[in-house]
């Protein structure tokens, strides 16, 4: 499930790249990233995914807004078979992958983690954070040492996000 959410990714990219309509564009970009917080939910990081997609809903949002004076297109009675085809089977798709990952929730009211104090990671963390990691802040510890790859994937999102504005919204240089 992964793989198709990647290929997706791929070609929301793509497709983003290529777009000569500045909307289109910005539109695919929003698709990466809301496949990629998919992706982030299979791959058990929840707070990456909620990360994602806040930027990803600020970020369209600003976008768009930017771009609705500046990308003035006409509308032609003639619609295009193939996009139509394809947008719906992209809506589709992820419908379907919504309502999979729906079902893999647990039951609601249900406890992620057992009450007892051995599975309670904080406990743990307090007595052996500063021997194992080397900081004397816990938090500092447990945020680059025991959950290093959780802060690195919210920094990437984050870092993409920044990017992808940047290159956007950036002006071309004319020549005078």
């Amino acid at each position: 499930m992964i793989e198709l959410l990647l290929i997706l990714c791929i070609v929301a990219a793509i497709i983003a790249i290529e777009s000569k309509n500045l909307l289109s564009s910005i539109i695919s970009l929003g698709g990466v990233g809301f496949s990629l917080a998919i992706i982030m939910l299979f791959l058990s990081a929840p707070d990456v995914a909620f990360v994602q997609i806040l930027v990803e809903v600020v970020m369209l949002i600003i976008l768009i807004r930017a771009t609705i004076n500046r990308d003035v297109t006409e509308v032609k009675c003639k619609r295009e078979f193939f996009g139509m085809i394809f947008g719906m089977a992209l809506v589709t798709v992820l419908l379907g992958i919504l309502l999979m990952g729906i079902q893999t929730l647990p039951e609601f009211g249900t406890a992620l983690v057992n009450a007892s104090a051995e599975s309670v990671p904080a406990k743990y963390y307090i007595e052996n954070g500063l021997a194992q990691t080397g900081s004397a802040n816990i938090v500092t510890g447990v945020l680059l040492d025991y959950r290093a790859y959780d802060t690195l994937g919210e920094a990437t999102v984050l870092f993409t996000a920044i990017i992808g504005a940047i290159a956007i919204l950036r002006k071309k240089k004319t020549n005078e």
